[in-house]
């Protein structure tokens, strides 16, 4: 087993995305699999397992990074709570993995894990102040403050996807009705259009004029959450990942007119709002990169 390899994991509510990588980033091995429905901590805990084991039978890695949708404890060991998987709540990862893998292991909130990736080898690199928000089954996010991971008291800050953006609007898992996620998520854009969000996406790109106006209406939905992150953090980049964001060609013209009109120009100087560099990757990536330097030493 080497510390020159380790492992990154993005647990989602829908796929489990894993990679196995060195320690400059290139990924060396990666595999994807469904998420177990419902996602209960022991089915995930188990699928783990058996991914891991899949992706690297050589046990070539020594470290397991796992990014979560929500907050973890001060030491990046137990799940406080994800509400968008059912069943977690103060949920010890860590230790049941550990004696399974016979690997160390740490867990990150996963749009920490994001921007980290990001930081490193993606979007984010260059700059100090950045909001990272990822759009899909939930709404999460990470912010990087001077340089450094933003995570607040206890470690669970930076949580977007919570903020309150219309008090008597849809109802969210967190108990924050009108919360920015119910309006940016998956579920938001297939209640402007209940369809499935690559159809729509093909759709748009295939000219047809209503899904072209459904991408529209999501991005002004967006840009008014993100016009009150810019107002918080005066970052110089607010960058979109997550599923949602492959299509982010259909729906970034609408974010960026929303934060124009919106956030004063001393506020949004030198702003650029952009998709993330590396897709899908950069919370595995980010994932791995913080398990390097939490564990390696």
């Amino acid at each position: 087993m080497s510390s020159d390899q380790v492992i990154g994991i993005d647990l989602g509510g829908t796929a489990i995305k894993l990679a196995r990588f060195n320690r400059a980033g290139d990924v060396l091995a990666e595999r994807q699999i469904p998420t177990p429905q419902p996602p209960v901590p022991g089915s995930v805990t188990m699928a783990l397992c058996e991914a891991i084991e899949q992706l690297d039978p050589d046990r070539l890695a020594a470290f397991v990074g796992v990014g979560l949708p929500g907050p973890m404890d001060a030491n990046a060991r137990v799940a406080r709570i994800c509400i968008n998987l059912s069943g977690w709540e103060e949920v010890p990862l860590a230790d049941w993995l550990e004696p399974r893998l016979q690997r160390q292991v740490t867990l990150a909130n996963d749009g920490n894990c994001a921007v980290v990736g990001e930081a490193w080898l993606g979007a984010a690199r260059g700059f100090d102040d950045v909001v990272l928000i990822t759009l899909g089954t939930g709404v999460g996010g990470g912010v990087l403050l001077g340089g450094a991971l933003f995570t607040g008291h206890n470690g669970a800050a930076a949580e977007p996807g919570l903020i309150g953006l219309q008090p008597d609007g849809p109802s969210c898992n967190s108990g924050n009705k009108g919360s920015f996620e119910q309006f940016a998520s998956i579920a938001a854009l297939r209640r402007l259009c209940d369809v499935d969000p690559k159809e729509l996406s093909d759709r748009a790109d295939a000219g047809d004029l209503e899904a072209q106006s459904i991408w529209q209406q999501y991005g002004t939905n967006l840009g008014v959450g993100i016009a009150s992150l810019v107002y918080m953090f005066t970052p110089q980049r607010v960058l979109l990942g997550g599923g949602l964001a492959a299509a982010s060609v259909h729906f970034l013209p609408a974010v960026r007119h929303e934060v124009l009109t919106r956030v004063q120009a001393v506020s949004r100087e030198g702003l650029s709002i952009e998709p993330c560099a590396l897709g899908n990757g950069a919370g595995r990536l980010g994932a791995a990169r913080l398990a390097l330097q939490r564990l390696s030493g």
